[in-house]
């Protein structure tokens, strides 16, 4: 028998609407009010600053270890936009910035990073998870969530997040697989930023893409510019109608880049050339999207730099808030067993008891 061809997967697409040079596909420019349009800047600008915050915070001793969002900014408001709040949240460890959009607790954020785990409660009602270190481990928790709604019919849509290296566990392969088999209302959102850890792209994986993979899994994917947060959020919106009405997950591929360390454990000098990150600075997606606003008479110097001195004292009121909280919770070490379980088990009860007591003393 003669060899044919199969029609397996149509032509993959790259999005990009507002390039690095401030060249704009008037096209497919989406149409967006001014009030949004600054609100996604003020995001950015807060989840940069708060950044940069946090990193001083930790090599000084205040908290812990954490993974910066510098760099990737636009890869996560610009598609979490396109969710609303009845939606479903499912971050991995780096979405400080989708999660501030999101409207979390900052404190609470601080909270976590100094190793409270009051820090990482969730609120009743709210659709958002918590923080998932492990890599990967929430694209299953997503696929559940997306299969709960399907069967309940709900209007709702899961968007989760990952990173490149989460691609080679073998939960991306089953989370993308259940989904395409029952089609559910499920969003993946990979956020290549080019290492996972000290790993690059093209040790990790063979294919040209990572939004390729869908195909296997008969689902559709795009890549898109993931520093340019308009087309972020034009992938969001279509991936989001599409799930909402029906026609099952999207898989997209945000190409952006980490300006900072892996997490404050990391040293990416020894991994990663100078020539490299330059050229990735360049391509900055904040100035970028300020440089947008600004040619759209929208914003302006002064207008940045009071919105830079008002997030400043947001942010060292956040501290303030967040030491008075830990000075309290430090009083009581037993609290680590709380928000654990609905209905703590007996025998966690004897151990918090214990504590209290002085260990049995």
């Amino acid at each position: 028998m003669p060899r044919t061809r199969l029609d397996v997967y149509p032509t993959l697409e790259h999005l990009s609407i507002l390039g690095e040079e401030g060249d704009l596909d008037e096209d497919l420019e989406p149409n967006l009010d001014e009030h949004l349009l600054l609100e996604l800047h003020r995001v950015m600008l807060l989840s940069r600053r708060f950044d940069d915050r946090r990193l001083s915070w930790q090599r000084s001793g205040r908290i812990g270890t954490f993974a910066p969002v510098k760099g990737q900014e636009a890869a996560q408001i610009g598609v979490v936009s396109a969710i609303t709040a009845k939606d479903w949240f499912v971050p991995s460890f780096r979405e400080t910035a989708a999660a501030t959009w999101r409207g979390a607790s900052l404190t609470s954020l601080v909270l976590f990073d100094a190793g409270f785990n009051e820090g990482g409660r969730v609120e009743e009602g709210s659709h958002d998870l918590p923080i998932s270190v492990p890599v990967a481990s929430q694209l299953p928790h997503a696929v559940g969530l997306g299969y709960a709604i399907k069967r309940a019919r709900k209007d709702e849509v899961v968007m989760v997040f990952f990173g490149d290296g989460a691609t080679s566990e073998g939960d991306f392969h089953e989370a993308l697989n259940f989904a395409g088999v029952f089609g559910l209302p499920v969003v993946f959102v990979c956020q290549n930023n080019q290492w996972a850890i000290s790993l690059p792209r093209d040790e990790q994986t063979a294919s040209k893409s990572i939004a390729q993979k869908a195909a296997a899994y008969g689902l559709p994917g795009l890549q898109v510019d993931g520093n340019d947060i308009l087309a972020c959020r034009v992938a969001g919106i279509e991936a989001v109608e599409r799930a909402r009405s029906g026609q099952g997950p999207t898989l997209l591929e945000l190409c952006t880049y980490r300006l900072s360390v892996h997490t404050t454990a990391d040293d990416p000098h020894k991994y990663r050339s100078e020539e490299e990150e330059d050229a990735w600075i360049a391509r900055d997606p904040l100035p970028r999207f300020q440089r947008y606003l600004v040619g759209k008479g929208i914003l302006d110097d002064d207008a940045i730099e009071e919105l830079e001195s008002q997030i400043e004292s947001q942010i060292t009121g956040i501290w303030e808030d967040a030491k008075e909280e830990m000075e309290v919770l430090a009083q009581d070490p037993a609290h680590i067993f709380e928000h654990v379980y609905e209905e703590m088990p007996a025998h966690l009860r004897r151990q918090r008891d214990s504590m209290r007591n002085g260990g049995g003393r």
